[in-house]
């Protein structure tokens, strides 16, 4: 039986970022490192983009899992950041989902490391609150195919939606013509094809 097409919307959405940390990123291991990073910072760009709440945290910073990406804490100096001492589910964190609550959004796009962790952990517990869950699944890593695939089937199982940022940007502009060249610096700043494509384009309108 399919279920209601559940559509993410700008005014009800929020950013959760969950342990983009130096130590971490580097088990990052089923995508390229370069393309990885580049679409976490896209999934960022975006947030800012359209204005969404966005939420930061990180774990343990003290030992082995380091400190946030730098390049998050520039592009969100003012938003909440949640440094849990200890807790591997950040939705055990009391500072981190009172935030979250804060926000009033009832959709919450979702990326983090490791994915079958920090991510799985706080989308299963937010999804039996009654949130929605969109796990932004190329600005998640981790290990290989095996553990993230895994995580992938019992997320989704339990009402989580699978995305990519570009899918994510997509459906929260809906329409081009909303802001062409927005959303073309969007696409254009991490996707080098979708740059030439923005190119061809303004140089075909510019000549008429």
């Amino acid at each position: 039986m399919s279920k209601a097409y559940v559509r993410l919307d700008k005014s009800q959405a929020a950013v959760l970022l969950v342990d983009h940390q130096a130590g971490l990123l580097s088990l990052v291991r089923d995508q390229d490192p370069d393309k990885f990073k580049n679409n976490v910072l896209a999934l960022a760009d975006l947030a800012k983009y359209f204005k969404l709440p966005t939420i930061l945290t990180t774990s343990f910073e003290s030992g082995p899992n380091g400190p946030l990406v730098p390049e998050l804490k520039e592009r969100f100096p003012d938003a909440p950041y949640i440094a849990r001492p200890g807790n591997i589910n950040a939705w055990d964190n009391e500072d981190f989902v009172k935030a979250v609550k804060a926000t009033g959004k009832q959709q919450l796009i979702l990326a983090g490391v490791v994915t079958e962790v920090c991510v799985a952990f706080p989308a299963l517990s937010a999804l039996a609150e009654g949130f929605d869950v969109f796990v932004v699944t190329d600005a998640s890593g981790t290990f290989n195919e095996i553990t993230r695939d895994a995580a992938w089937r019992r997320m989704e199982a339990n009402g989580a939606q699978l995305m990519s940022w570009f899918g994510v940007a997509c459906e929260l502009h809906r329409d081009w013509r909303n802001d062409i060249e927005g959303l073309a610096a969007l696409f254009s700043a991490h996707i080098p094809d979708y740059r030439n494509l923005i190119t061809s384009y303004s140089t075909l309108t510019a000549a008429k």
